[in-house]
């Protein structure tokens, strides 16, 4: 598991930049299809374009906190710094999908609601998922012991997951004035089929840029990781 000092792994970075471009190519792709080839929808108007970024960001967040939460779990089992520095650059992905989700709700919500903010079960349990992985890095950085902020880290990980199942049916359990899920349905999608196809392109381009940056990130980790170790007397 241990690599020599001053030892780190290329193939992630030239990975993480090879996914980066075919995923920021997908997202040009994505926005030009947003604007100028899916129709517009006949309740919501042009608003309803915020769904094809709303959406895949959402689902990306909640897979990256999912990513973190099973490093996480490897890392406690484990102790191999590898999953550490694994989680952490999927944590700082997902809460940037997160925040993503958080500021293209409320100018949806504007338009459809009247109001950026509702205090209702899923934008709510969408916040406190954003505190809890701020959380994250406030506790990984808590204490004076780097190991001990680690395992702390990595319990909030594995506990902020369990919010994401709670997000998804909340709009099913509770009274929501959030719209209901529209692909994830027991009787199939109630998209046609060129709404279904660009937030299919979305899901694909957000997907593969979260795995690129996160791959360059982690080499980042990995570096500082490795400099600290030959630092260390």
């Amino acid at each position: 598991m241990n690599r020599r000092p001053g030892r780190a792994p290329r193939g992630s970075a030239t990975a993480g930049a090879a996914l980066s471009l075919v995923g920021a190519a997908l997202v040009m792709t994505l926005l030009w299809m947003v604007w100028f080839w899916v129709p517009t929808e006949a309740l919501q108007g042009v608003v309803q374009r915020i769904f094809y970024i709303h959406v895949p960001s959402a689902w990306v967040a909640f897979m990256a906190f999912g990513v973190v939460a099973l490093c996480s779990a490897m890392y406690l089992w484990l102790r191999d710094e590898r999953f550490d520095r694994a989680a952490v650059s999927a944590a700082e992905g997902g809460l940037i999908f997160t925040t993503i989700v958080l500021i293209s709700g409320p100018l949806w919500g504007k338009v459809a609601w009247g109001a950026y903010w509702v205090w209702e079960p899923r934008l709510t349990l969408t916040l406190l998922l954003w505190f809890i992985y701020l959380g994250y890095f406030m506790v990984r950085n808590a204490t004076e012991n780097p190991e001990r902020g680690k395992r702390f880290a990595a319990v909030v990980g594995i506990v902020g997951a369990l919010d994401i199942p709670l997000i998804h049916v909340s709009v099913l359990w509770f009274r929501s004035q959030h719209p209901q899920p529209v692909v994830l349905r027991a009787d199939g999608p109630s998209l046609d089929a060129s709404m279904g196809l660009t937030l299919g392109v979305g899901f694909l381009a957000f997907t593969i840029l979260f795995f690129g940056l996160m791959m360059l990130r982690y080499r980042v980790e990995t570096l500082a990781h490795h400099a600290a170790r030959l630092e260390s007397p």
